[in-house]
């Protein structure tokens, strides 16, 4: 873009990541809605936080309440969503956070933006695969009813598509593991992946 020159500051995220003991990372949470996305999200944020990791969370319902909420759903607006949230993102992991998305993110498009602006090494992609049987069932929020009333455009799993990661660099399938098993498998890994206190 013209008239816009980046600013090199002295502090970069490799010292930041040394202060803390911890390399940061985006740990970007997919599935459809009411998949349990938010409660694992936050169960593992809660798991690292007590490990002293520096931690923070990015929740659709949150984002588009404030920094998105002029965006709808058309998609147009959801690419927008998606892009703008993985560069936020992309300033926590700079900041040395280990950075955790829970979003629809409803497409592989999307998704690998989201993995190109962070970088593949910094993206870690959590597929939250919950059958939409199940979510219709649990419909914490009524979204479902209302979608399947007509009353809600656009809504993934019901008129609007969601395509599951072929190939997901973790998976949670909700019907056979509770949210706390998945998160204590995931803590594992991320041990290995963040290199905790080195």
């Amino acid at each position: 873009m013209a008239n816009i020159v980046k600013h090199d500051y002295t502090i970069s995220k490799e010292d930041r990541n040394k202060k803390n003991r911890h390399r940061s990372l985006v740990i970007w949470f997919t599935g459809l809605s009411g998949s349990g996305k938010s409660t694992i999200a936050n169960k593992l944020e809660k798991r690292l936080f007590e490990e002293d990791i520096n931690t923070y969370s990015l929740d659709g319902d949150n984002i588009r309440s404030g920094l998105n909420k002029g965006l709808g759903f058309s998609r147009e607006d959801r690419f927008e969503n998606n892009r703008r949230i993985a560069e936020v993102a992309k300033l926590f992991l700079d900041a040395g956070m280990v950075t955790i998305t829970a979003f629809i993110s409803p497409l592989k498009e999307d998704r690998d933006q989201a993995r190109e602006i962070l970088g593949k090494e910094n993206f870690l992609e959590v597929f939250v695969n919950t059958p939409l049987s199940v979510c219709e069932k649990r419909d914490t929020k009524g979204f479902y009813k209302k979608a399947r009333a007509g009353e809600i455009d656009n809504f993934t799993g019901i008129s609007s598509p969601y395509e599951a990661p072929e190939n997901p660099d973790f998976e949670i399938k909700t019907i056979e593991e509770s949210a706390e098993e998945a998160v204590e498998r995931l803590f594992d890994l991320l041990q290995q992946k963040i290199k905790f206190n080195e």
